[in-house]
């Protein structure tokens, strides 16, 4: 738990405040047109497990977000959002969503470890999230032993997920700051039936 909390704590420094602003203000700007636009947030896998926690996040606040793969994601189209979650920014299932997105005009926003993946190049918006993706340069365990190459023990993207969760609930409350938004109207859209 130190070392994958180190290596948050040491990411925050290579997060480009640039890149945090411009997703904020894409998103501040929907908030003001809510009515009309939508999120739709997507990921595969773990990244798409981090993208759903931020959709739930994003309806509390008040917006109309969706997280692909749901039966009720309505149509998107040019005034909408949509957020795509890939370390590596090379998986299949979300490029071609992302692509798919932008030939309806919807302007996309990708958090990615690599801005100059086919995501990152597709994207309106990027935000590098840093972190040890499944791209690994030595795909040899053994290998990697035998050549001193000693990567940390999170397996796979565990590192790009968690510095990407820990990196959107602090989005959220950057939100919620810049929104105006309290806890109690958040609680007030926070599920009551639950078991």
């Amino acid at each position: 738990m130190k070392e994958i909390a180190t290596f948050i704590r040491n990411s925050i420094k290579l997060i480009d405040d640039k890149e945090v602003e411009g997703m904020l203000k894409v998103l501040i700007e929907a908030y003001r047109t809510t009515d009309k636009r939508k999120i739709l947030v997507m990921g595969a896998g773990r990244s798409g497990l981090i993208g759903r926690a931020f959709a739930m996040r994003l309806m509390h606040l008040g917006y109309n977000a969706f997280v692909l793969g749901d039966t009720i994601v309505p149509r998107i189209g040019k005034e909408d959002i949509v957020i795509a979650i890939s370390g590596s920014g090379r998986t299949k299932l979300i490029i071609t969503a992302a692509e798919a997105a932008k030939a309806v005009g919807a302007t996309l926003i990708a958090l990615t470890t690599y801005p100059d993946s086919p995501l990152g190049k597709l994207a309106d918006v990027v935000v590098r999230i840093p972190g040890r993706t499944k791209i690994a340069k030595e795909e040899d365990y053994f290998a990697r032993q035998i050549l001193g190459i000693h990567e940390p023990l999170a397996p796979l993207g565990t590192l790009f997920e968690d510095t990407c969760m820990v990196f959107l609930d602090a989005l959220i409350v950057e939100l919620m700051h810049r929104l105006g938004k309290r806890e109690e109207e958040i609680r007030l859209r926070h599920a009551n039936i639950e078991i």
